[in-house]
Parts: structure tokens; sequence; C-alpha cells
């Protein structure tokens, strides 16, 4: 049996003295006091230690071994329920996914169907149009026509007066001769038109004005 003293069995065992202390409190180690000083049984610590070392290592090993079976039952459940759940959200994905490629077909078919009954209705309108641009030309025309009758009828008097008589001449073309400026020649003509009413020197014939310079004088007018 080897005593050594607390410091001597502290540093032989790598403890602190306090745990030899503990120790001694504890009655894991014997203590000896001779002449005042403690002495303490180191073998018998050592041997303690070992056997009970021996002792819990079986237990500690099957602990172990248990407690790693346990962590990967666990670890396993948590895959397998991980796993169910990514093939649950898979599937609502492609759900999703197909009922939005639906949808948009839908759209598309609702949109084309719109522009179509547009079209339509364009087409509609514009034939409507068309046919009544139709009905109206005739009557356009006829109008036309009578107009242009008109006119040709009034160029052929006036050319029949200037024939017989060679003195009418259009206030236009009269004005003409003269190179007055356009507004000038507004002006006389809105001043002949005015004063045609009551002065047989002018004649007019539709919206023609015509004088005869041969036999009166119009410088009152034309100034």
């Amino acid at each position: 049996m080897a005593s050594m003293t607390i410091m001597d069995a502290a540093e032989h065992l790598g403890i602190s003295k306090e745990a030899i202390h503990n120790r001694v409190r504890r009655g894991s180690m014997e203590v000896t006091v001779i002449d005042g000083v403690k002495y303490v049984n180191v073998d018998a610590t050592l041997n303690t230690a070992s056997s009970t070392k021996t002792k819990k290592a079986p237990v500690r090993r099957t602990s172990t071994k248990a407690a790693e079976d346990r962590y990967y039952k666990l670890l396993e459940e948590q895959n397998a329920q991980l796993q169910n759940k990514v093939e649950k959200l898979e599937g609502e994905t492609r759900t999703l996914r197909d009922q939005k490629e639906e949808m948009l077909i839908q759209e598309r078919i609702k949109i084309e169907q719109i522009y179509k009954d547009k079209d339509e209705q364009l087409k509609n309108l514009l034939n409507t149009i068309s046919s009544q641009f139709m009905i109206q030309a005739p009557v356009v025309k006829q109008e036309e026509e009578h107009l242009d009758a008109e006119i040709e009828e009034v160029e052929e008097l006036v050319e029949v007066q200037e024939d017989e008589k060679g003195k009418l001449i259009s206030l236009k073309k009269y004005l003409r001769n003269y190179k007055y400026s356009e507004k000038k020649q507004e002006k006389i003509k809105a001043r002949f038109t005015k004063k045609s009413k009551n002065d047989d020197r002018i004649i007019v014939l539709g919206k023609k004005v015509y004088i005869d310079i041969l036999k009166y004088d119009y410088s009152d007018l034309i100034r």
C-alpha cells in the first residue's frame, strides 16, 4: 500500500489537492494521520477506480449503442416524413401548373372569340356604310349632272350674246386684263353684285357678272 501526502498524491494522480480532499470526504480514499500529517492510500484509490471503470464500461457501451439505435431510427422517421412532404408538394405543384395552363388556354380562346366578334361587327358596319354610299351615289351624281347642265346653259347664253353683240365681257375677265390683285378683284366684284339690283349697266347670269364696256362707263365702280 502506497501512502502519500495529499500534495504528492495530487501530483501522482494528476489531479488537484481539492480533488483529493473531496475523495477523502466522500470516503473513496483512505487517509492516515502521522505526526499531524495526512497521508492517503493511493493504491486503494487506483484499484477502486479501475474496478469501477471495469464494471461500468459494459453498461456504458450498451447504453451508447441503444442511444445510437434510437438516434438512427429518429433520423429515418424524420427522413420519411420529409420525403412524404416533398412528394405532396410536388403533386400540388403539378396540379397548380396544370390549372394555370388550362386557365391560359381558356383565356386565349375567349380573347380570340372577342376579336372574331369585333371583326365580324366591323365587317358588317363597313358593308352597311358601303351599301348606303351605293344608294346615295346616283342621287349625288344626278345633282352634279344637273348643276353642270345649268352652267353649260349659262355659258352658252353668254357666248350667244357675245357673238350677237360683241359687247359683253365678264367682269372677272375684264379685271384680269388689268392685273388687279385677287383681294381687290373680290372687292370690285362685290361692289358690282350689290349694285346690279338697281343698275341696268350690270348683267348677272348665275354667279357671273357681265359688263358692256363699249356702251357704259364703270369708272365709278372700278376704283
